[in-house]
């Protein structure tokens, strides 16, 4: 059970002792069980959201009353419940069929395989109108699903393992999520140790996975960096998976398998077109949600828009995006050592344009133009991770394919981080080469890679390929509810007018309402909370 006396070493080891104790038990639950385990998470979820919501309101300074204030709804409950629910509907298919729901594959180039995975049925149609995302298995890795489940279903269980979570200190979900994957993908009994930045939540985590948590295969701690230490070199831990810092990642000393999403100088690639006034409009706020949405405190966050230097609408464009940041509401710095990286960044960027009154915060939305394409560039190298955006401009005539060649051999090879990337384009040319050669483990297409994280049929992790040595954005991946054995990329489409509004654009109406019915849809597939969904999605 959760308490603030977690910390202490003989709780510590306790709690570790009867994990180690649990682990074999774990392998041996059925379907059945483990199904009806994430139904109950599903309706204390439901229980506790609204609860959940108003406190990570408050820690970040967010008036309750204003649009903003539905960010967390979106981001934390329903990003989870939707998880849930399709994880829960593949375990039911592999306990009625022995296969998880069915998906379209096909061949994909390098003997790859991609997997048609969104829409997934009607309500997917209807939710996410005109979307849809591609899972890309890495070579020769087909598109075999359900590991362990076949395995298990062949005779062959698995040795139990205690999986450390250290979890993010940002976007709320992301702990959670990466526990259910260890518990449901991976196999594993979990210890989540909270990040300090949001252990307040800890007591709704615990609500949510009671009753895992009183069969004994989960436990939620708290405490920092020692505690962090001792649960890492501790025996009776047989793997760790964080989100968090490089720094982080670094300081682990313990020799075992260590999985780690780290975060990325996300690029946002802008491929020269012909648009109209409206387009122009609308894809600055595309582009400044990407950066405002969380006060930036996001591993994808758009933090450098590569343009072509040639392209005729260039300007109109830039003169767009921060107009629509200085529009947008301005945010309290909640996440630690802000301040100090949003100061770093002044002093290597003097000329940089603030925009907007700061208002409660110290940090004001920040663009920094004419960076050089330069890997050595520091705003190449250093993830601000705050609401800073920086534009690199390419030499070029303004033709689009010879932009992708160019944008897609900046980012793989001059920009920091292989985790997410953003494309946007009217789609005029065809962009799939673009797509292959991209070196990242999610790709978003006139979306924001937001999509990739919350979305769950998609996988969310780096570039596979990534070792201690060359560490990258991490290594493994996680979420991946259709259960795909060798996740390399994942890949989101909106349509380049998309509508409704998106709910990362900063001038978003509805959130509040939105992300309450929505929640209240995928925590039960109720149709009056649907037509909810839809309505305020439209008033949006």
């Amino acid at each position: 059970m959760y308490t603030e006396a977690m910390g202490t070493a003989q709780a510590l080891h306790q709690t570790l002792e009867s994990l180690h104790a649990r682990k074999d038990d774990w392998v041996r639950v059925p379907l059945e069980q483990r199904i009806r385990y994430l139904g109950s998470a599903m309706t204390r979820l439901l229980q506790v959201a609204p609860h959940w919501v108003d406190e990570a309101n408050r820690h970040r300074k967010i008036d309750p009353d204003s649009p903003t204030a539905g960010e967390e709804w979106i981001s934390g409950p329903v990003v989870i419940l939707r998880q849930l629910r399709l994880l829960r509907r593949n375990l039911q298919a592999l306990e009625t069929t022995g296969k998880p729901v069915p998906v379209a594959v096909r061949p994909g180039p390098g003997d790859r395989s991609i997997a048609r995975v969104l829409p997934s049925g009607l309500v997917d149609r209807l939710v996410y109108r005109a979307h849809h995302a591609e899972l890309w298995t890495t070579p020769g890795g087909g598109g075999a699903r359900a590991r362990i489940y076949r395995e298990k279903a062949g005779g062959h269980s698995p040795a139990g393992k205690v999986a450390l979570v250290l979890g993010a200190g940002n976007i709320s979900s992301i702990a959670p999520l990466d526990l259910i994957h260890k518990l449901m993908v991976e196999d594993q009994v979990v210890v989540l140790k909270m990040n300090p930045v949001n252990e307040f939540l800890a007591p709704y985590l615990e609500q949510v996975f009671e009753d895992m948590i009183d069969a004994g295969f989960l436990r939620i701690v708290t405490g920092g960096p020692d505690t962090g230490k001792y649960l890492c070199d501790h025996p009776a831990v047989d793997t760790i998976h964080l989100t968090g810092s490089r720094a982080t990642y670094e300081a682990i000393t313990a020799d075992k398998p260590i999985t780690a999403e780290l975060g990325c100088v996300t690029p946002i690639l802008v491929v020269p077109g012909r648009w109209s006034p409206s387009d122009l409009k609308r894809q600055a706020l595309n582009i400044a949600g990407m950066v405002t949405h969380n006060a930036s405190f996001n591993c994808n966050a758009g933090k450098v828009l590569v343009l072509d230097q040639g392209w005729d609408q260039r300007e109109a464009l830039l003169e767009l995006i921060q107009s629509a940041l200085a529009a947008a509401p301005q945010r309290y710095p909640y996440y630690p050592g802000a301040e100090e990286r949003y100061a770093r960044y002044m002093e290597q960027y003097p000329a940089a344009i603030k925009l907007g009154a700061a208002g409660s915060s110290s940090i004001p939305w920040t663009f920094i133009p004419g960076v050089r394409p330069d890997p050595e560039e520091y705003a190449l190298r250093v993830e601000p991770f705050c609401g800073v955006l920086s534009e690199v401009s390419l030499e070029g005539s303004g033709d689009p394919d010879a932009f992708l060649i160019n944008a897609v051999r900046l980012a793989n090879d001059s920009i920091e981080g292989d985790l997410a990337c953003m494309i946007i384009s009217d789609l005029t040319i065809p962009i799939d080469q673009a797509i292959h050669n991209l070196r990242y483990g999610g790709i978003a297409v006139n979306a924001w890679a937001g999509m990739n994280f919350g979305l769950g049929n998609t996988h969310w992790g780096a570039a596979p390929g990534n070792t201690p040595e060359s560490i990258g954005s991490g290594t493994g991946s996680v979420h991946n509810c259709f259960l795909f054995d060798a996740p390399e990329k994942s890949v989101v489409y909106a349509p380049f007018r998309s509508w409704p509004k998106p709910v990362w654009f900063p001038d978003h109406r509805t959130l509040p309402a939105l992300g309450r019915a929505l929640a209240k849809y995928e925590g039960t597939g109720s149709t009056p909370a649907l037509i909810r969904t839809v309505t305020a999605a439209v008033r949006g």
